[in-house]
């Protein structure tokens, strides 16, 4: 093993535990991680090069590791090494192998669906949300610290160790192409905190859904050396986003950036929007970006929206709500045909949620709350699922997944019935359910 510390090593971290090296899993630009053996079980060990093994990184360490944030998005510092020659370090639960890099996404080298990246910048938002919502800024927000299933959407957040106190001035700034732009043109004033993490939270949303970057259009292929001076102007000095509605003098090459040109027409509206104000008046007014909470409502309707093409089965973005335009599917461009929708009323203070009732329509628990403070589309918070009758194909019906709940169905007759867990109510326009708890829902043919 090449790596700073040897395969065998013993260290003890400061809260007692015994640790044995086992190997290295990679390196980074500030240090080597390695996988090591604990009374605890096998978990991750991150150390520090010696020239980053500085006091302030060395007080950060210990900061966020005694305030024990303990939130399963985050592999987050647990317990502090000490000094073992001449560097430092810390333990954090080892990354599961289902959680991959967008790298590996970006080089397409992942299958995954559009409904799965949603839930995954969905996840994303609410877990910086969660940090910030705790007072600090995580500083370094990149394609580099973010992993996620494919499958599922679920995300994981790593190298927490640049995350301080908002307004604490020690540690980095962060990774160039995330950078808010006040921060590389390094104005006076300016440093990295909660204002700056949002700009690089939208950098990372729109490589996520678009697989680009929002400033690099045709000014970066006009650079012959994309160096650190190019590189603050494209950033800092002159950013333009590559569809800004009043500015076309950086938009997609049509040959060079033809995968852009095709995730973006294939986006909701809702999403361009919030990217647009992100990317024109928010890259000069800290303000102005978009917050979590807009975000979140926004990826969470378009999420409720996706139906899938009747021709080619392909998964496709809708706009949210009554009545929305017709859309051809981004992959055969057949016209969607549109399924009903459920609209779901939460109890007080009232909140709707429209869901398109496509094959994997689901109705999860947060769809009943107003305000969640978390969305969980898993199978452990499902409330209801659409499915097919099993021998009377193309008849469908709406299943109660719920535990204990039984509903009440009311058809458009005025005719009722009880719908206990585990029983399936057929689907009918305008039939009304009373899910319990002071939510209801009502099926809309459009």
């Amino acid at each position: 093993m090449s790596g700073m510390l040897d395969s065998g090593t013993r260290l003890t971290a400061q809260n007692g535990e015994e640790i044995q090296i086992v190997d290295m899993l990679g390196a980074g630009g500030q240090g080597e991680v390695y996988r090591a053996k604990t009374p605890g079980g096998d978990k991750a060990l991150k150390w520090y090069y010696p020239t980053c093994a500085t006091p302030e990184q060395d007080a950060i360490v210990r900061e966020l590791v005694d305030r024990d944030f303990d939130d399963d998005r985050f592999l987050w510092p647990e317990a502090y090494v000490p000094a073992y020659k001449g560097s430092f370090g810390y333990l954090m639960g080892l990354r599961p192998d289902h959680f991959k890099g967008l790298p590996a996404l970006f080089r397409r080298q992942l299958r995954t669906t559009p409904r799965a990246l949603l839930t995954a910048c969905l996840y994303t938002v609410e877990a910086y949300q969660a940090l910030h919502s705790r007072g600090i800024a995580y500083r370094d927000i990149s394609w580099g610290n973010i992993f996620f299933d494919p499958d599922t959407g679920d995300v994981l957040v790593c190298d927490n160790d640049n995350a301080v106190v908002e307004g604490d001035v020690s540690g980095i700034s962060g990774t160039m192409e995330f950078m808010a732009p006040e921060l590389v043109r390094a104005e006076p004033g300016a440093r990295p905190g909660t204002q700056s993490d949002l700009h690089s939270l939208a950098v990372l949303l729109f490589m996520f859904l678009m697989n680009h970057h929002p400033l690099k259009g045709k000014r970066e292929l006009g650079i012959h050396c994309l160096d650190e001076a190019a590189e603050r102007k494209l950033y800092g000095k002159s950013p333009l986003f590559v569809f800004d509605p009043a500015d076309d003098s950086n938009e997609p090459d049509p040959m060079e950036h033809a995968t852009v040109l095709a995730t973006w027409s294939a986006a909701a509206g809702k999403l361009q929007d919030l990217f647009r104000r992100g990317f024109t008046v928010g890259l000069h007014d800290p303000a102005a970006r978009v917050r979590e909470s807009e975000w979140r409502d926004a990826l969470r309707a378009v999420l409720d929206s996706v139906v899938e093409c009747a021709s080619c089965g392909r998964q496709n973005m809708t706009e949210p709500g009554e009545n929305p335009p017709p859309r051809a599917c981004w992959g055969c461009r057949t016209q969607l045909a549109l399924p009903p929708r459920l609209v779901v009323t939460t109890p007080p203070p009232r909140a709707e949620h429209h869901i398109r009732l496509g094959r994997a329509a689901r109705v999860q628990a947060h769809h009943l709350r107003p305000e969640p403070t978390r969305h969980d589309c898993s199978d452990a918070s499902l409330v209801a699922e659409l499915v097919e009758h099993p021998s009377k194909p193309g008849r469908f019906g709406i299943a109660n997944r719920s535990q204990q709940t039984t509903w009440t169905g009311t058809r458009s007759d005025g005719t009722s019935q009880q719908i206990g867990p585990g029983q399936t109510v057929p689907l009918r326009s305008g039939l009304e359910l009373d899910l319990g708890g002071g939510a209801r829902a009502v099926v809309k043919a459009k």
